[in-house]
């Protein structure tokens, strides 16, 4: 939605963008460039506001796209992982353990957002993505610059962010929603038990609010419980002057 330079390097280029309100250009490693290195190398030389890298497969090119963020340009990047969570260890897991301190905050400043996607049936057979997203926010920063990377999964179910989901509040909507079936959900979730309990959880809350309302029915409905019908057209009241 703004205007800009848009550069994308891939292998192979799976899509051609159209110029619209940017200017797109595309390079694929073999035919434009000689390798990731050298066409990473020359990205700035092009004046880019967005660098799209088609796949992080190697140190250098994390580092690459780390420092690009870190020069105030939007990197995005797409790496082969389970989650987000499992995407930020392989992230870590790229650096020898020397160089994690100095990662850690790098990452902690530079990194906005990790998206993960999964695609789940749907009855008819169609595919529907279930989306998990784990928002950088203030929390997150501080547990990614302590290291603390096994916290951060409980952090995201705990969020409150704006986006911020987990894989199983995702498929929790897709079910609820009827777009996906319950086996569909927990074949698909990274925990069956969490999703379970958000749906369990949710029937339980569903039946505490049904009580007063059914309870409110029944006093107004005599004719549920007395099959000839109630009347108060008569009645007798007797007073005791005693």
């Amino acid at each position: 939605n703004r205007t800009g330079h848009i550069l994308t390097v891939e292998d192979p280029i799976e899509y051609l963008f159209k110029h619209r309100k940017s200017v797109v250009n595309q390079r694929e490693v073999g035919i434009d460039t000689l390798s990731w290195n050298e066409a990473l190398r020359n990205a700035m030389r092009q004046a880019p506001d967005c660098i799209l890298i088609g796949e992080i497969r190697d140190r250098e090119t994390m580092q690459a796209a780390i420092s690009y963020a870190q020069t105030g340009h939007l990197c995005l990047a797409t790496l082969h992982a389970n989650n987000a969570y499992h995407a930020l260890n392989r992230i870590v897991n790229f650096f020898p353990l020397e160089n994690r301190q100095l990662l850690y905050l790098d990452l902690a400043v530079a990194l906005r957002c990790i998206i993960s996607q999964r695609l789940v049936r749907k009855p008819d057979g169609k595919r529907i993505p279930a989306v998990e997203t784990l928002m950088n926010t203030r929390h997150i920063a501080e547990l990614i610059e302590r290291g603390e990377l096994n916290a951060i999964k409980e952090a995201m179910e705990q969020s409150l962010a704006p986006g911020s989901q987990t894989f199983e509040q995702s498929l929790y909507r897709l079910h609820t929603d009827k777009i996906i079936t319950l086996d569909e959900a927990l074949a698909n979730a990274d925990s069956p038990t969490n999703l379970n309990w958000l749906i369990n959880n949710a029937q339980i809350q569903a039946a505490d609010s049904q009580p007063s309302i059914n309870k409110s029915a029944e006093l107004m409905d005599f004719s549920s419980t007395n099959p000839e019908g109630a009347s108060f057209q008569e009645f007798t009241l007797n007073v005791d002057n005693n």
